[in-house]
């Protein structure tokens, strides 16, 4: 039988056998309602891993770990001023992209291998690429395209078009409404009506929300709404935790539920990152997962909602045993939240015209250590003033996808004959093959198990250990030292929190 992508579930007795554990029971099925679970200081150190054990994903979430690899369009006023965090009184009439073609961002992804992408629809200076009615910061009053552009129209509908999925990011910073009196003015919390209808509005919606918001938070949920409601559908939501340059003793606390439910309301397929309960930040902008990275990890909850880090955002370790235990204290959950990992193709954010983008080298290195450890990458593409993605990064975009298909061709394991036994799973290729790339994979939607694991290649009349590694969760993928040829191979789980599912177990030789 074909190995990839099949479901192996190892037994209960042998996986405690292996990981020095009581034998848990065979996992549930996947129960949507399990994303996180309440821990407290008195929990056990057996508690704490009983509990991670029974965390799932939603199938947002399991969508979401699927894609891979995802794009970032960092896309603005700063564009044009040379900035990476703007100022919020720019003249709008900078932003000028007389060359814009959102086909060709659309096309340059798909043909790099990316999935879904995200336009920074608003960035901490306030400048909004559609053209809002509760801010006259944006493309409506610039110039370019005599003030009817609509750069968020444009990006939807192109990388629909092109088979992507459309993230949008905005950002809870607002230079410009601070400016004006609404960011950080210190007003409180009350019942707003969202959304709220101004001069001229000639919507008819077909629902409003009351909720709890600040002047600010209703701003936003205005332009939430808008976004979520006239652009078609949105598969990610992406939050930073930026307070922009205020003052501190001015700083603006988010109404982060009211967003929430809004968001889960209008756009219930979306993925909400990374100050957002459903996807984190990896703790670093060099793209780079953890040797060992969980999905379940302790949180907390702050500020009217917020999901965020029991443990600091860039410690080593967020989830093993040890690190359930040293959140204990503070930890008000145990959750389903998978990482992240942002980095861009150029030093900044935005476009600079004397940067020049990562070689192939490094795009390849970044993405084992994402995409391999168990994360999604999240690469940023910005635009250049013409309004489109520079011929040197279109070109190294296709390079990337063409070095990555080299580095995991044919799956060698497809079709072959495969055999289960308690935390093993064995391969038989039908002759010897060469390989130096191992692809696992666990069935998250019964959580993520694997603590341990070492591959193994029958030898020489035994079996000889390969590699060996932590965790697996969606995607582990193992660089060998060289290649090893041999006609059978085995990965053998040696310490787990609870019953495994081995979903996938792929075997490679890379063509580089």
């Amino acid at each position: 039988m074909a190995v990839s992508r099949r479901v192996f579930v190892a037994s209960a007795a042998v996986l405690a056998a292996t990981a020095g554990m009581t034998a848990p029971a065979l996992a549930a099925p996947p129960d949507p309602r399990r994303g996180r679970i309440p821990v407290g200081p008195d929990d056990s150190p057996e508690d704490l891993v009983r509990k991670a054990s029974q965390v799932r994903p939603t199938a947002g979430q399991i969508a979401w770990q699927r894609l891979e690899r995802t794009a970032f369009l960092h896309f603005g006023v700063n564009t044009f001023t040379g900035l990476e965090w703007g100022t919020g009184d720019e003249d709008p009439d900078v932003f000028q992209p007389v060359g814009l073609d959102t086909d060709q961002w659309a096309r340059a992804l798909r043909d790099g291998g990316f999935k879904l992408a995200i336009l920074t629809v608003k960035h901490h200076d306030g400048f909004v690429l559609h053209p809002s009615r509760y801010t006259g910061h944006t493309v409506a009053s610039s110039t370019w395209r005599n003030g009817r552009g609509d750069v968020l129209r444009d990006f939807a509908d192109s990388m629909r078009r092109h088979g992507l999925k459309v993230g949008v990011y905005i950002s809870p910073a607002d230079e410009n409404q601070y400016l004006h009196g609404v960011y950080a003015n210190g007003s409180a919390r009350a019942d707003r009506t969202i959304p709220t209808l101004v001069d001229g509005d000639d919507r008819t919606p077909p629902r409003s929300y009351t909720l709890p918001a600040t002047d600010y938070g209703a701003h936003m949920l205005n332009q939430l709404y808008e976004v979520l409601t006239e652009y078609g559908p949105v598969d990610e939501v992406w939050f930073d935790g930026a307070q922009g340059h205020i003052p501190p003793d001015k700083v603006e606390k988010y109404d982060w539920d009211s967003w929430y439910a809004l968001v889960r309301s209008l756009a219930p397929d979306a993925v909400v990152a990374v100050t957002g309960p459903d996807v984190r930040w990896v703790g670093n902008e060099g793209g780079l997962a953890r040797e060992d990275e969980w999905s379940v990890v302790p949180v907390q909850e702050k500020d009217y909602g917020r999901t965020d880090y029991a443990l600091s955002y860039d410690a080593p370790d967020m989830g093993s045993r040890d690190a359930l235990v040293a959140a204990r204290p503070v930890a008000d959950y145990l959750q389903w939240w998978p990482a992240e990992c942002d980095v861009s193709i150029r030093d900044g954010w935005f476009y600079h015209a004397d940067q020049q983008p990562k070689s192939v080298e490094q795009l390849t290195d970044i993405y084992f250590r994402s995409v391999g450890r168990n994360s999604v990458l999240l690469l940023n593409i910005p635009p250049d003033t013409e309004g489109l993605l520079p011929a040197v990064d279109v070109t190294r975009l296709r390079e990337f996808r063409e070095r990555i298909d080299r580095e995991l061709p044919e799956d060698l394991a497809h079709g072959a004959r495969a055999s289960t036994s308690p935390g093993r799973v064995t391969v038989d290729l039908g002759r010897e093959r060469e390989v130096d790339r191992v692809r696992l994979a666990e069935d998250i939607r019964y959580g993520q198990q694997v603590e341990s694991f070492v591959v193994e290649a029958y030898r020489d009349g035994g079996w000889s250990e390969v590699a060996r590694a932590g965790v697996v969760g969606a995607s582990r993928i193992l660089l060998l030292p060289g290649a090893v040829r041999a006609r059978r191979w085995r990965v053998r789980v040696t310490g787990a929190r609870g019953a495994v599912r081995i979903a996938e177990f792929g075997l490679y030789r890379s063509r580089v």
